[in-house]
């Protein structure tokens, strides 16, 4: 159908924008994101399609060159100003969320050793972190403006702005007190072993009241975005709660802001996101990676001259 878009049965050439030793049907047209500098596993079917009385006049077929190296969560999140998490339900205040947190890491501990030994390092890792969060004398803010640099400095020159003075779309959104423990249980399990635990791994007081949690179809509904990795695919379903979306850091308890997601798709830090937030996460979700959109539009360039 698209090679006949002209009205003839060969009015366009379909060029596959990646090289590819997969012989399938769809090989070089499936763009694995992370392997062209996205810090993110984000895989999707891009066509190009050229008109073949133009096509005539191209001499010279590229592809799109990956890059030497991935770039990871930690290339663009570490660093950025840490935040709390909100409280849903209840009165939001930063000595409410300081209780409520600490209440979830000690929660989270206890479910750990009631289900034997399994868990036993992660419990003692939590309970590590309800004591720094008893200790800790200022509590974090739910937004922040600060401008940040970002370590990685082949996205820093993409993602940065020297003119920008605040940072836009950089605040959290309000969690359940229940899902507060699943998310400190969560995060420090990464942090231990540097990948987001399996349903079957939680301990059996922090699964959810959901009928299909032992069913295997949804093993990583909650899921944290390891620091040494790509993030999964940030999909739009981020508007609807931050299950999938779990912040690293298990001080800040949170899922990411619009801010963080737009960086783990490339959206520049001067790009300003409007509406409300689940509009905005809609936004970034939505998207192709800005930075890859670029990459295809000068290999484009480059073949039409």
């Amino acid at each position: 159908d698209l090679r006949s878009a002209g009205g003839s049965s060969d009015s366009y050439t379909l060029l596959p924008l990646v090289s590819s030793s997969d012989k399938g049907r769809h090989s070089g047209h499936i763009i694995r994101c992370e392997d062209f500098g996205i810090p993110q596993t984000r895989h999707r079917v891009i066509l190009l399609g050229i008109r073949n009385d133009v096509m005539a006049n191209i001499s010279l077929r590229r592809t799109l060159q990956p890059f030497s190296s991935q770039s990871t969560v930690a290339s663009v999140l570490d660093g950025m100003p840490p935040l709390r998490s909100g409280l849903s339900k209840v009165e939001d205040t930063a000595e409410n969320w300081q209780s409520a947190v600490i209440d979830a890491f000690e929660k989270a501990a206890l479910a750990c050793r009631s289900d034997g030994s399994r868990q036993i390092e992660v419990a003692s890792k939590l309970a590590v972190y309800a004591q720094k969060l008893r200790d800790r004398g200022e509590i974090l803010a739910r937004k922040s403006e600060t401008v940040t640099s970002v370590r990685d400095d082949r996205l820093g020159s993409w993602l940065c702005d020297a003119r920008l003075t605040a940072l836009p779309n950089h605040e959290t959104r309000g969690h359940m007190e229940a899902d507060l423990a699943r998310y400190a249980f969560a995060a420090v399990f990464c942090e231990i072993y540097d990948r987001s635990p399996k349903a079957e791994e939680f301990p059996r007081k922090l699964a959810p009241a959901h009928s299909n949690w032992d069913s295997g179809k949804f093993a990583d509904r909650f899921r944290v975005q390891g620091w040494k990795a790509p993030s999964t695919t940030v999909t739009s379903h981020i508007s609807k709660d931050g299950h999938y979306f779990i912040h690293p850091d298990p001080m800040q308890c949170r899922s990411l802001t619009v801010r963080e997601a737009a960086r783990l798709q490339t959206f520049p830090d001067n790009y300003f996101f409007e509406g409300n937030r689940t509009q905005q996460f809609v936004q970034v979700g939505n998207a192709v990676p800005p930075l890859l959109a670029r990459q295809i539009a000068e290999l484009l360039a480059s073949l039409l001259g």
